[in-house]
């Protein structure tokens, strides 16, 4: 009996079959759309082609493009039984000649990738993830490779290159528009040679100008921080998505694969593997639950995460997973006080601007929005001018007792007081002002022992090595509105090679912005845990994003004496 037609056009597979079975397909594919129709589409992947094929053994049907659908499930199978081989300790993994021996779990990892083609490797910090994404460089066909890094992170990979492949020519690329990688009479580039070279470092940001360029010569890419790849919205997204559809092997590295929303997850995987989670329409309806704004929450991220380790997609190892504990982290909110002057500074300005946020009226919909950026960053900044010198007196003390600091802000105005209050101890900064060669003397300056104190951004030296072979001690002077971020921080001390327990300090107030942010990171945090570790518990937040600042004004006008009217507080519940 034959039940319909399933026909594949455009990326997509069509399947036109009886009512009933219809019905009875949806159960099935979830990510299919659920709404009334005659057809049903799905998208052409290696997972939907197996689904399908099974399903078309109960229901027949007459397929127009039946070799496609069997090669598509025999590559589900073939991939799904090699990473079940691997994870099941059936195959060894392979061995990868470096000057420094790769680690069984390193080079695990890079077995992965080439089994699968793509790998988001998400081990927890200092576990040595960029060895993992190094070793397939030794391949045959592997070369030239592209290495696309964050631009606070400078001169990482060429380091850790030297020290492990140092036999390969490395060049960064020193300009936003492409010009030669081949050395010609009159160049003034310097790390050029007479052939490409072996590993090409870019930054996300030239990689716009670079991406079709860089896509002709590629045979392996490797994303670092690839979570800066969670914003779909972006020219830098658009880019690296161009050039990794046309890189036969990719690697993606971050301990933090997202910082707020489930969603962001899709975005990552889509670069490293196009269409591995079907349409985005398809992973909401699979995966998702709508909060409102345009955004996603995973309904089930211990789900998901079991199905990204399971298919392949995803590797998360915890040091005790690999025989790696290091001596344990302790994390210890400590409150600061903060002078309410500062805090008051705003005055005026900041009120309206609370209130403009809390407005329940919708003729104040757009002005809502460009106060609540304007709101945010003015009372952050206020909350670390007004807590910056009791930080600075707390990290001294630190310092007075014999320890080395790294002391992570986010606003240059608190730098500015931090360096004031703390110029004996002769800090040295590495932030999203200074040079690739300024951060590389900042560094060795704090580990040579010359200055006792360096300054970080929350978001600068993701996968920075070495400052932990002399410093045990992190202070978190800002906070950020992501718990990930944190995490990160601390662990530039808290990896491989750190000898002594580790203290991160996060030093709160009980005035301005502190508060809400505290709250509101610790929860966020939960909901990238529960993806990358299934073993952690999980409380996922649901208000996220512009709730979260109008609690914030909400909060501003109750310090401030000032009581919100019933429409406000309406909106703001």
């Amino acid at each position: 009996m034959n039940y319909g037609t399933v026909t594949l056009a455009k990326g997509y597979w069509e399947v036109r079959c009886d009512p009933q079975v219809r019905t009875l397909l949806k159960r099935v594919f979830p990510k299919a759309p659920q709404q009334a129709s005659d057809a049903i589409r799905l998208s052409d992947n290696a997972q939907n082609g197996r689904d399908l094929l099974w399903f078309l053994q109960r229901y027949p049907m007459e397929v127009r493009d039946m070799p496609h659908l069997l090669a598509q499930s025999h590559r589900h199978i073939e991939c799904e039984l090699s990473i079940a081989a691997l994870l099941g300790k059936v195959r060894e993994p392979e061995t990868f000649e470096l000057a420094k021996p790769a680690r069984d779990y390193q080079a695990f990892a890079a077995t992965m990738v080439e089994v699968r083609g793509a790998l988001l490797l998400a081990d927890e910090l200092g576990l040595g993830k960029t060895v993992s994404g190094m070793c397939p460089l030794v391949r045959p066909g592997r070369l030239p490779a592209v290495v696309v890094y964050p631009a606070y992170l400078p001169n990482h990979w060429e380091e850790k290159i030297a020290e492990f492949l140092p036999e390969l020519r490395v060049h960064t690329i020193k300009a936003s528009k492409p010009y030669d990688l081949i050395k010609r009479p009159g160049s003034r580039v310097r790390d050029l040679w007479d052939t490409l070279p072996d590993v090409i470092v870019i930054s996300y940001h030239k990689l716009r100008g670079w991406a079709e360029t860089l896509a002709e010569i590629a045979r392996y890419a490797v994303f670092e921080e690839c979570q800066q790849l969670r914003n779909n919205k972006s020219e830098l997204y658009h880019a690296a998505e161009y050039f990794a559809q046309r890189v036969p092997l990719k690697m993606g590295l971050s301990a933090t694969p997202i910082y707020n929303y489930g969603e962001e997850f899709y975005w990552v995987i889509n670069v490293l593997m196009p269409g591995v989670l079907g349409t985005f329409d398809e992973f909401v309806r699979e995966w998702c639950a709508t909060i409102g704004n345009g955004k996603h929450r995973l309904k089930d991220p211990d789900a998901f995460g079991e199905f990204l380790r399971r298919e392949g997609v995803m590797l998360r190892r915890t040091r005790k997973d690999v025989g790696r504990e290091l001596p344990q982290c302790s994390v210890i909110p400590h409150q600061v006080n903060a002078d309410t002057l500062e805090l008051n500074n705003g005055g005026a300005d900041a009120i309206a601007l609370a209130r403009t946020i809390v407005a329940h009226n919708e003729q104040y919909r757009g002005e809502r929005f460009h106060a609540s950026g304007e709101f945010d960053r003015m009372l952050r900044q206020a909350t670390g001018i007004a807590k910056a010198p009791y930080v600075a007196d707390f990290v001294r003390m630190l310092v007075e007792s014999g320890e080395r600091v790294v002391l992570f802000g986010w606003h240059r105005a608190v730098y500015d007081i931090w360096l004031e209050r703390l110029a004996d101890l002769k800090p040295v900064m590495y932030t999203g002002s200074e040079s690739p060669r300024q951060k590389r003397l900042a560094k060795e300056a704090f580990v040579s022992g010359e200055s006792k104190v360096l300054i970080m951004s929350l978001r600068s030296g993701a996968g920075m090595d070495g400052i932990q072979y002399v410093c045990k001690t992190a202070v978190i002077g800002e906070i950020d509105w992501s718990s990930g971020v944190m995490k990160q921080c601390i662990g530039r001390i808290d990896r491989d090679g750190q000898e002594e327990p580790t203290f991160g300090y996060v030093l709160l107030s009980d005035q301005g912005a502190d508060p809400v942010m505290a709250r509101v990171a610790g929860i966020k945090y939960e909901q990238l845990e529960g993806v990358i570790n299934p073993d952690a518990p999980l409380t996922e937040r649901v208000d996220i994003g512009e709730n979260s600042l109008r609690e914030l004004a909400r909060h501003f006008l109750e310090q401030s004496g000032i009581e919100a009217d019933e429409s406000e507080l309406e909106a703001a519940a």
